[in-house]
C-alpha cells in the first residue's frame, strides 16, 4: 500500500538552502495534494546571557527588554518565512493555499519541530542537511541527525549542495 501523504511539515532554520528544501516540500505537496506546515523553532535565551543581562539591569528591566526583543525577532522570522512562500509559490495555481500555518516555536528546534509533527498530525517532516566534519556531528549532533532519530514519522531529508547560497526571500 502506498503511502498518503496528506500533511507535510517543512522545518527550517531559514539558512542558505532554504529554497532548495522548501521545493522538496513543495513538489510532495503538488503530487499528492497536501498541505504544509513551517515550523522554525528557536532557541530561547541562554542561562548564561540571562544572568549577563540581570547583573548589568534590572530583573523587571531585563525581562521587559528580553520580552521585546523576542517578539521582534518572532515577526522577524515570521516575514521571511511569509516571504519564502510568496516567492516559491507565485508560480502554483493554489499557490498560498497550500500552506496551511507558519509555526515560530520558542524551542529548540528539534523539541519544536518533534512537537510541531506530533500536534499537527504530519505524515512526514521535510528538512535540509549541509555537510559537517565528523567530529562536529559527534561532538554536537546536527538537529537533522536529532530529529531523524527521534521522529516516529518518515523524515525526508535533502541534502543542500555544498556551497549553496539562495536568498530565502
Amino acid at each position: 500500500m502506498l503511502p498518503k501523504l496528506k500533511k507535510i511539515l517543512y522545518a527550517t532554520g531559514l539558512g542558505a538552502g532554504a529554497p532548495y528544501v522548501f521545493r522538496y516540500a513543495l513538489s510532495l505537496a503538488q503530487q499528492y495534494d497536501a498541505k504544509i506546515r513551517i515550523i522554525h523553532g528557536r532557541e530561547p535565551l541562554s542561562s548564561t546571557a540571562q544572568n549577563m543581562a540581570d547583573l548589568y539591569m534590572f530583573k523587571e528591566t531585563a525581562e521587559e527588554v528580553f520580552e521585546r526583543a523576542s517578539k521582534e525577532a518572532e515577526d522577524i522570522i515570521f516575514k521571511n518565512l511569509e516571504a519564502l512562500c510568496n516567492k516559491e509559490l507565485c508560480n502554483d495555481p493554489q499557490g498560498r493555499q497550500r500552506v496551511d500555518e507558519i509555526v515560530v516555536a520558542k524551542l529548540p528546534p528539534k523539541q519544536a519541530i518533534l512537537e510541531e509533527a506530533e500536534k499537527c498530525g504530519a505524515d512526514i517532516i521535510v528538512m535540509g542537511s549541509h555537510r559537517h566534519s565528523a567530529l562536529a556531528d559527534a561532538m554536537l549532533g546536527t538537529t537533522t541527525l536529532k530529529v531523524l532519530h527521534s521522529s516516529t514519522v518518515p523524515v525526508f531529508v535533502v541534502r543542500i549542495p555544498e556551497g549553496y547560497h539562495e536568498e530565502s526571500a
